[in-house]
């Protein structure tokens, strides 16, 4: 007779463990299904020249910390020679100060009166006499001398001392600055990566021929330079067009954005100093209705600057991934300030 046995039925744990599975399933089948979608190129290229323009302030605060810290070791060189200069007029006045007090001391310590009382010639005393009061009066101007010395010395060392710790914070300045660039950049990496390599070797491509090809598409019309100052400093940045943004960078074959406006300058035979936050307060301040092309225009804050080209067009160093450019003054950013070198 057939032996009918009851079937096994399944584990707690195995129950369990098979809900949980199910479970764990259908949550991931529902966070698919409402995953947010694959950025478009468009919103990252928007998101990328975000994080370039914010590393881009950071390179300004870099080469403005860079700048400073050049002024200060300059200053600190010539604090340094000016104490080492003072130390050696003190040691002369000590050792002058010190021959005067071994000549007094030569001279003996008997109280005067009582030397011309036992001196065998008088006049010859007298006429001692007179030398030592004059070489009394020597040492005490001597002595006068060195206190305002010593002030002087102490007050050097000060001013070095200050300068040191201003460096000491510029460098720190520095450090944090390059950490800030290198951040905003890594993110700009990550968010590319996000594309195929194909796209983003398309958008490469893309940006380099809109650069390349800007000054033959924009139409400049016939704005009159305000100098010819104004003129050759264009006209040079002219010949940068299509060369990279490289931060940091003063050129010829890669700038940024402030490196470009003193480098274009230079060429022009005028200097003007490194950094948008230090070129926003030379020459003369104009308004926007009064640009001219060759002039230098703000934007963002003091964390941009191009050169004007005339018909509300800019030339400039975008940001790094991009090329040397002419570009509508509406699409670079918020205007700030412009100035005539």
């Amino acid at each position: 007779m057939a032996s009918h046995r009851r079937p096994k039925q399944p584990s707690r744990t195995r129950v369990t463990v098979l809900t949980a599975t199910a479970a764990a399933a259908v949550a991931l089948t529902s966070q698919a299904a409402h995953a947010d979608p694959k950025p478009t190129k468009s919103e990252v290229k928007a998101k990328v020249d975000k994080l370039y323009h914010e590393a881009e302030e950071a390179t300004e605060q870099h080469s403005l910390a860079k700048e400073k810290q050049e002024k200060l070791q300059k200053q600190i060189g010539a604090l340094q020679d000016k104490v080492a200069r003072s130390q050696q007029e003190l040691n002369s006045l000590r050792f002058g100060l010190g021959s005067l007090a071994a000549a007094q001391y030569r001279s003996g310590g008997i109280d005067p009166s009582v030397q011309l009382f036992l001196a065998s010639d008088p006049d010859s005393f007298l006429e001692q006499a007179s030398a030592l009061d004059q070489l009394t009066a020597k040492q005490a101007g001597s002595l006068e001398k060195i206190q305002e010395k010593q002030r002087a010395l102490a007050q050097q060392r000060k001013e070095a001392q200050d300068k040191l710790s201003d460096l000491a914070d510029v460098r720190k300045t520095l450090g944090e600055k390059k950490k800030q660039q290198q951040a905003k950049l890594a993110e700009a990496r990550e968010v590319l990566n996000t594309l195929t390599v194909a796209e983003r070797d398309k958008m490469r491509q893309d940006d380099l021929r809109a650069s390349r090809a800007a000054g033959d598409r924009v139409d400049l019309g016939n704005e009159v330079p305000a100098s010819a100052l104004g003129a050759a400093a264009l006209q040079a940045a002219d010949t940068r067009v299509g060369k990279p943004y490289v931060r940091s960078a003063t050129g010829p074959d890669s700038f940024d954005c402030s490196g470009l406006t003193q480098w274009a300058y230079a060429q022009a035979g005028a200097q003007i100093t490194r950094t948008t936050y230090t070129q926003i307060n030379e020459g003369t301040r104009i308004a926007r209705s009064q640009l001219k092309p060759g002039d230098l225009v703000f934007f963002n804050n003091t964390t941009h600057v191009g050169l004007y080209a005339g018909s509300n067009t800019v030339l400039h160093a975008p940001y790094p991934g991009a090329y040397v450019r002419y570009e509508s003054m509406n699409t670079i950013g918020s205007f700030q300030a412009a100035v005539r070198i």
